[in-house]
């Protein structure tokens, strides 16, 4: 599988990477636990080199789980994780755990350590911040990563979900090695800034939701519903409608359109929309969800098929057609 580096240093992954948000178990949808670390357990055979988890997805679970699934492999892959989230003193899963966020020095060093001792490791390759804590100095949390970088306990450090203006500022107290944010085909926010800048920058960045969070799949259909505690029952993803009534009838529409289209090339509707993403070159890496070998083996293989600039223009022309919205020009989700 091609690899690329994260903007300008020297942290290399394969361009597909295993996402581990749904290994949580209480966020995103029912899952084979098992079979899911099985997956992770298969994922390096395949050619997979970069693992992304969080302290926030379980809570605490996928993190406990990945290292399961890694064993003494994990030496051969980059780890990456998440923290900046506060949580409740109990019991609490899911969604409700989550008290707010905290970037603070104190906390993102208490946190780091706690996703070392989850993660069975000596040190972890990319430390992110997972959301903006709008309350913190950028200055005061890239010290924090700095320090940590400097103890040997981080190789590298960045953020997710940070706009443009928030990682100037941080470049100004340090060097971020990615940015990672949501990116796929019914969502193309990141294409009128943060991608730009990411590779002006030298900043890798790493797309999250790669399959439209099961939109591009081909797996849903208009009846499809999702469990209450699934963050999809909301109908907003990241700020947008794309599973509200009839956007998502619509983005439907449009799937089924792409699968023909993928079809005529042999591929799936998912592999389709690996290699779109793939094929923006600022982009080091898309995260992807693998619950068993099956998705493994389909989704590694996207990596292979590079579109053509024929090929993308008859992909947005599907778009025209069904009156489906990309929302380039749409706010950033902060």
């Amino acid at each position: 599988m091609e690899h690329r580096n994260f903007g300008n240093t020297d942290l290399a992954c394969s361009v597909v990477g295993f996402g581990t948000w749904e290994m949580g178990g209480t966020q995103y949808g029912d899952i084979d636990l098992k079979a899911a670390v099985r997956a992770v357990e298969m994922a390096v055979d395949h050619g997979i080199t970069l693992f992304d988890t969080a302290e926030v997805y379980g809570p605490f679970t996928s993190e406990e789980l990945l290292a399961q699934g890694l064993g003494a492999r994990r030496k051969d892959v980059v780890v990456v994780t998440k923290v900046g989230f506060a949580y409740r003193d109990d019991d609490t899963r899911g969604r409700s755990a989550v008290t707010g966020r905290n970037a603070s020095p104190a906390h993102i060093t208490a946190h780091a350590e706690d996703c070392l001792r989850r993660l069975d490791t000596d040190y972890i390759d990319l430390l992110l911040i997972h959301w903006p804590d709008h309350k913190t100095p950028h200055e005061d949390t890239v010290g924090a990563l700095e320090a940590l970088k400097h103890a040997g306990k981080i190789r590298h450090y960045g953020v997710s979900n940070y706009d443009v203006p928030m990682m100037r500022e941080c470049e100004q107290h340090g060097h971020l090695t990615a940015n990672q944010v949501g990116y796929h085909l019914f969502d193309r926010r990141m294409e009128a800034d943060v991608l730009p800048f990411c590779g002006e920058a030298g900043i890798g960045f790493m797309s999250y939701g790669s399959l439209g969070f099961g939109l591009l799949t081909g797996a849903m259909t208009p009846e499809t519903t999702f469990v209450d505690w699934d963050w999809r029952s909301g109908g907003k993803a990241f700020g947008l409608p794309l599973f509200e009534g009839e956007h998502f009838r619509a983005e439907l529409r449009v799937v089924d359109k792409l699968k023909s289209f993928a079809a005529d090339h042999g591929k799936s509707v998912a592999q389709l929309a690996i290699a779109w993403v793939l094929g923006n070159p600022a982009l080091t890496v898309a995260l992807v969800g693998m619950r068993d070998e099956r998705e493994l083996e389909e989704n590694t293989a996207a990596a292979d098929w590079q579109l053509s600039e024929d090929d993308r223009q008859a992909i947005d022309a599907i778009f025209e057609e069904e009156g489906v919205p990309t929302y380039v020009d749409e706010p950033q989700a902060r």
